[in-house]
């Protein structure tokens, strides 16, 4: 009898699309269809490895794109759950924006293998201040969250804290560079605007909550998986946007 990874394999055989893609599709359905519901628990980690023989990698990347769709959240320690079934728009970039997110894409695969390595090191490295400048920057984006005013530069103040505790002064260096311009809805203001989606910048405080945490308690692979979950689903965000805007454009003249 085929397992359920060997039907995912067989439908990547020609390599047109990833198993990431496929599992993620898979769980996407299922919650469409009803079979998963609000609350509902998906299978650990461990238990999706084995059921459909793929990597840990291919398991984290294909929750990713669940977490980036709205669809689910991980809550540290407890398991990842089905959300409420979104009401949202989709993100529909201009033309303008289209362009520009080309070169977001781009800083946001440079930040991935940056700052997930920075996640790894402040968590080995962080000292109390470092702990306490980290917590004021969650609780200013918070507050302003909350008022309905900016939350960027406490944003990348946030991410900045990061790479000052790494102990490392070219990590803090490359990210002041780049400043407020490594923030994509800085950028492409209409994805996330709270009008549009007024859940984003929650999903966003509770991803900076769990890098601090994992920080906070020295587990530098925690660290860096939650760094690489928060910066990876910014960008699946993105291509979901860029997607839907080509399909749009090429609509009319098919």
């Amino acid at each position: 009898m085929p397992t359920e990874g060997s039907a995912l394999r067989s439908k990547t055989s020609r390599g047109s699309r990833s198993l990431a893609n496929l599992l993620s599709e898979e769980f996407e359905q299922k919650i469409r269809q009803g079979l998963l519901n609000e609350g509902d628990k998906l299978p650990t980690e461990s238990e999706l490895v084995r059921s459909y023989d793929v990597s840990r990698t291919v398991v984290r990347e294909a929750l990713s794109k669940l977490q980036a769709g709205g669809l689910v959240e991980t809550r540290h320690g407890i398991g990842t759950f089905v959300l409420p079934a979104p009401v949202r728009q989709s993100p529909v970039l201009n033309a303008h924006e289209l362009s520009e997110s080309v070169d977001v894409l781009a800083v946001l695969e440079l930040r991935i293998s940056l700052e997930t390595e920075a996640a790894g090191l402040a968590a080995q490295r962080r000292q109390a201040p470092h702990l306490q400048a980290m917590r004021e920057a969650l609780q200013a984006f918070e507050h302003n969250f909350a008022l309905g005013h900016e939350t960027v530069s406490h944003d990348l103040a946030f991410h900045l804290c990061i790479a000052q505790a790494t102990g490392n002064r070219y990590f803090q260096e490359i990210l002041q560079h780049f400043g407020t311009l490594l923030i994509p809805r800085n950028r492409i203001t209409s994805i996330h605007t709270p009008a549009r989606d007024p859940d984003y910048l929650r999903r966003v405080n509770r991803e900076h909550e769990e890098i601090y945490a994992a920080i906070e308690r020295q587990d530098a692979d925690s660290a860096r998986a939650a760094m690489r979950i928060h910066l990876t689903n910014s960008r699946e965000r993105l291509r979901l946007a860029q997607r839907l805007s080509q399909s749009q454009e090429s609509g009319p003249a098919a």
